[in-house]
């Protein structure tokens, strides 16, 4: 199951991003994998960010690297004792990482990641439990978005989940640049319009300093 395509707007300025979920042991259902993204880069240069939501993403960051993925992004909840290594890994591997975090997960337990002399390079705010499209947003994630804009101007901040014309704007404004987006473009009769309208509250954002 694809759950998501689309669109970094500002700090990558690319055109066209598309996202992954591989759901395996850390919620239950498995989609996709590194077959998948191999098949894919034969086509397309796009940016592929793939969202591991699994207990072991140090077992994946090589077939993903094989296979052409250009993001990839682990959580913080299962990583305590080798996020480290596994950054350094997932660079190695020709990769730009990421951390995700769970709406439960306190915004805190990713500064460290953020600060490292290897940094992740991005942080994905949950902004639904993990494991399932169509879910409603929570706009109280959304304080999490707005400390870590304040406390890294620069660093690129993703959202994902329940997002859509209703609420883009909340993100955007919360200092959100990377949005996730997938029963809202594909639930659409003109899904091109729908990315559009993401794109611009974006790109037309206040900065928040």
């Amino acid at each position: 199951m694809l759950l998501g395509t689309l669109l970094i707007a500002k700090a990558l300025d690319l055109v066209f991003h598309t996202y992954f979920f591989l759901h395996r042991h850390f919620v239950p259902n498995l989609t996709i994998g590194a077959p998948v993204i191999e098949s894919l880069r034969k086509h397309t240069n796009a940016y592929l960010d793939c969202h591991l939501m699994v207990t072991n993403p140090l077992d994946y960051v090589e077939p993903f690297g094989k296979a052409g993925a250009s993001g990839f992004t682990f959580h913080v909840e299962v990583t305590k004792d080798n996020w480290q290594e596994l950054i350094r890994d997932i660079k190695a591997k020709g990769m730009r990482p990421g951390v995700a975090l769970k709406p439960g997960t306190p915004i805190e337990d990713v500064y460290p990641l953020v600060e490292d002399e290897v940094p992740v390079e991005m942080v994905l705010v949950m902004t639904v439990e993990p494991g399932f499209g169509g879910q409603k947003f929570m706009p109280e994630m959304m304080n999490k978005v707005r400390t870590l804009r304040k406390k890294y101007p620069s660093l690129d901040i993703e959202v994902d989940g329940g997002l859509g014309p209703s609420t883009i704007e909340m993100a955007a404004t919360a200092g959100a640049n990377c949005i996730v987006a997938g029963s809202s473009v594909f639930g659409d009769p003109e899904p091109a319009r729908v990315i559009s309208v993401l794109r611009k509250c974006v790109d037309e954002a206040p900065q928040i300093s």
